[in-house]
C-alpha cells in the first residue's frame, strides 16, 4: 500500500547537470535495472519503511540515492533525482519543528536526532543548495501546486487504460494515476499570473507567501525543465468517478479567472467547491 501522498516534482534535460554527473545520469536512463516509475513509489516507499522500523530509527540514509525519475519527450531526457537523504532531513526538520519536543523524542530518540543533525549541518556546509526536486504532500494537494498547470494537461489512467482525452508531454504507465505535466516556462508564467492577481486580492483561503514560496522553488530549476503534479497514493482515496470529476486545477483557475475579473460570485463558488473537495479527502488522515 503507497503512503497517501501526492507529488509535486521538476525533470531537469540532462544539459542541466554538470560532468560527471550529466554522464552518470544519462548512463542511468538507459539502465535496464532501474526502478520503472510504474514501481519508483513503492521502492521509495519500502526503503522508507526500513529506516523507520529500524532499532534505532534511521532518521536519513547514510548516503544519498542514486536513482530518479527520468522522463523522454521529444527525444529529450529529463531527470528528477530522488534526492531521498537531502528529502529526510527537510522532513525530519518540519517534524521537529511542529511537534512538541517530548512527542518527537517518542519517535526518535534525542542521541538519534542529534546525529541526524549534525551530519545534516556537516553535509550543508560541504553541499550547495537545499532545494530538492521533489515535494511531497500527504493526505492533500495542496492548492497552490494546481496553479502551474491548466486542464488540457492533465493525464488519468484507470485500471491501465487512459482517459481519453487526457494529454500532456508524459511516459505512460499501467497503473492507476493522476498526474499534470507542463513545460517550466509555463508553470513560471502561470504562478507569476496568480501571485499578481492574489496580491491585488487575495482570495479567502489562498496563503500567498505560499504562491511565492512555489515560485521561488520553480526558479530554482534549469528553464527548459518540465514540472509534474502526481496525485500519487492519493488516488487510491478516490474513486474513478471521483477521480474523472476532479476539476481541480481547472477550479483554481476560474476562481482567479474570477478575482482577476470582479466576478466574485464565481472565485468564491469554483474556491468552495475545490476546498469542499479536499476537505473530504483531508478528513480520512483523522477517520478510525
Amino acid at each position: 500500500m503507497l503512503p497517501y501522498a501526492a507529488y509535486l516534482r521538476v525533470y531537469e534535460p540532462l544539459a542541466a547537470y554538470p560532468e560527471p554527473e550529466r554522464a552518470r545520469w544519462s548512463a542511468y536512463a538507459e539502465s535496464e535495472d532501474r526502478p520503472r516509475r510504474v514501481g519508483a513509489l513503492g521502492v521509495e516507499h519500502t526503503r522508507a519503511l526500513w529506516r523507520m522500523i529500524a532499532v534505532p530509527p534511521i532518521v536519513a540514509p547514510t548516503r544519498e540515492s542514486g536513482d530518479a525519475y527520468v522522463r523522454r519527450v521529444e527525444g529529450v531526457t529529463y531527470v528528477c533525482p530522488w534526492e531521498t537523504r537531502l528529502r529526510s532531513w527537510l522532513a525530519f526538520d518540519r517534524f521537529r519543528a511542529e511537534m512538541p519536543e517530548r512527542l518527537t523524542d517518542a519517535f526518535v530518540p534525542p542521541r538519534v536526532a542529534e546525529q541526524a543533525e549534525a551530519a545534516f549541518e556537516s553535509w550543508k556546509r560541504e553541499s550547495g543548495s537545499l532545494t530538492p526536486h521533489i515535494l511531497s504532500s500527504t493526505w492533500q494537494v495542496p492548492l497552490v501546486w494546481f496553479l502551474p498547470f491548466v486542464a488540457k494537461e492533465r493525464w488519468l489512467v484507470l485500471g491501465g487504460q487512459a482517459e481519453a482525452g487526457s494529454g500532456g508531454p508524459t511516459t505512460a504507465t499501467p497503473t492507476r494515476t493522476l498526474i499534470y505535466v507542463t513545460p517550466m516556462a509555463q508553470a513560471r508564467r502561470r504562478v507569476a499570473r496568480a501571485r499578481s492577481v492574489l496580491r491585488r486580492q487575495v482570495g479567502e483561503g489562498f496563503d500567498l507567501g505560499d504562491v511565492e514560496s512555489v515560485g521561488r522553488w520553480l526558479e530554482e530549476f534549469h528553464p527548459h525543465s518540465l514540472v509534474e503534479l502526481d496525485y500519487g497514493g492519493l488516488v487510491h482515496l478516490l474513486d474513478d468517478a471521483a477521480l474523472r470529476a476532479d476539476e481541480s486545477v481547472a477550479e483554481i483557475a476560474a476562481a482567479l479567472m474570477g478575482l482577476e475579473t470582479g466576478q466574485t460570485e464565481l472565485a468564491v463558488a469554483m474556491h468552495k467547491r475545490v476546498t469542499a473537495r479536499w476537505r473530504v479527502v483531508r478528513a480520512l488522515e483523522s477517520a478510525n
